[in-house]
C-alpha cells in the first residue's frame, strides 16, 4: 500500500494529465455529432480489419477440414446431378432439355463468394460479419449460405463488409421452407441455446410427412431459391392451438466452425421486392 501510495503522488500529474485527456475525448466524440461519426467510422474499420486477420489465421489451420467437407459436399452434388440426367435421359431420350433447364435456372442467380470475420453463437440475437460489401455486389436482404445449407439474410452493408442475421437470431430471422418431396412449408424459427437445433412452425395438420424428412428453402420468398438445405426432421410437435405442426430440425449448417459463405444476388430480386411495396402502397392507400 505504502508503495502504491508512493507511485501515485510521485506520477500523480501525469496520471492527472491521463485522467483529464480521457475525459475530454470522451465529451468530445460523445457530445459531437461529426467527432463521433468519424470515431466510429474509424473504430469499425480498424476492429473489422483486427477481425479479418483473426479469421484469416483461423481459416488457415481449418482449410484441411474445409476441403475435405467441400470435397465430399461437390461429389454428393455430382452423383445427384447424374442420376437426374440419366433418369431424364431414359425417360424422354433428349438430355439437352435438362441441361437447357439448368443453365436457365442458374443464369438467373449471382453467386459472391466470402468469408466470415465475425461470428457468436451463444447470444440471444447473433450477427455475422462478412467480408464482402456494396463495392462486391452485396446489397440488403441477399441470402447468405454455406457448402452445408442456409446461413441467414444480409442485413446491414457498407463498402466492403456486410452484417448478416443469421438463423440464429431469435428477434429477426425468420426464413421461408419446406418438407423436400412435400409441398408443404412453414417458418423457420430459433429460439435460444442449442445452436444446432430450430424450429419449423406452421405445418398444416393434413401434412404428410416422417421424421429424417429433409427441411429445405421454399422459395416462396425473394431472397432464397428452392432446395437450400436447412436440416432434418428429429421431432414432430402439436402447435399451441393444436391447427398446425411444428418440427423440431437439426440444423445442417455447423455455425460453430462458420468460415467461407456464398451470397445469393438473384437478378429478380429488385422486381419482386418494388411489387410487393407497390402491394403494401395499394393496401395503405385505399379507401376504408
Amino acid at each position: 500500500m505504502k508503495n502504491l501510495l508512493a507511485f501515485i503522488t510521485k506520477y500523480y500529474h501525469w496520471l492527472m494529465l491521463l485522467l483529464l485527456e480521457t475525459a475530454s475525448g470522451v465529451m468530445l466524440f460523445q457530445y459531437n455529432s461529426y467527432q463521433g461519426s468519424v470515431w466510429f467510422t474509424t473504430a469499425n474499420a480498424v476492429v473489422g480489419k483486427v477481425y479479418e486477420w483473426d479469421a484469416a489465421v483461423r481459416s488457415f489451420f481449418m482449410l484441411t477440414r474445409v476441403n475435405e467437407e467441400l470435397t465430399l459436399r461437390n461429389f454428393y452434388l455430382e452423383r445427384q446431378v447424374s442420376q437426374l440426367r440419366r433418369l431424364y435421359g431414359d425417360l424422354t431420350r433428349d438430355t439437352t432439355v435438362l441441361e437447357r433447364q439448368e443453365l436457365e435456372f442458374l443464369s438467373q442467380y449471382k453467386l459472391i463468394p466470402a468469408k466470415v470475420v465475425s461470428n457468436t453463437i451463444d447470444k440471444h440475437d447473433n450477427f455475422i460479419t462478412i467480408d464482402r460489401g456494396e463495392a462486391d455486389g452485396v446489397e440488403r436482404d441477399m441470402g447468405v449460405a454455406c457448402g452445408n445449407g442456409v446461413v441467414g439474410v444480409v442485413f446491414l452493408t457498407s463498402a466492403h463488409y456486410a452484417v448478416v442475421i443469421p438463423v440464429l437470431n431469435v428477434t429477426s430471422s425468420r426464413i421461408s421452407c419446406a418438407i423436400r418431396g412435400r409441398g408443404y412449408f412453414g417458418y423457420l424459427q430459433w429460439y435460444g441455446g442449442d445452436p444446432a437445433v430450430a424450429y419449423v412452425e406452421d405445418i398444416p395438420r393434413h401434412a404428410r410427412f416422417k421424421r429424417g424428412d429433409w427441411v429445405e428453402t421454399s422459395g416462396y420468398s425473394a431472397i432464397f431459391p428452392p432446395g437450400i438445405l436447412v436440416g432434418k426432421i428429429e421431432k414432430i410437435y402439436n402447435s399451441a392451438d393444436g391447427l398446425s405442426y411444428r418440427l423440431k430440425v437439426r440444423l445442417s449448417t455447423d455455425f460453430a466452425c462458420l468460415r467461407d459463405v456464398t451470397v445469393i444476388s438473384d437478378k429478380t430480386i429488385g422486381e419482386q421486392l418494388r411489387l410487393l411495396e407497390q402491394v403494401k402502397d395499394s393496401i395503405t392507400m385505399a379507401p376504408k
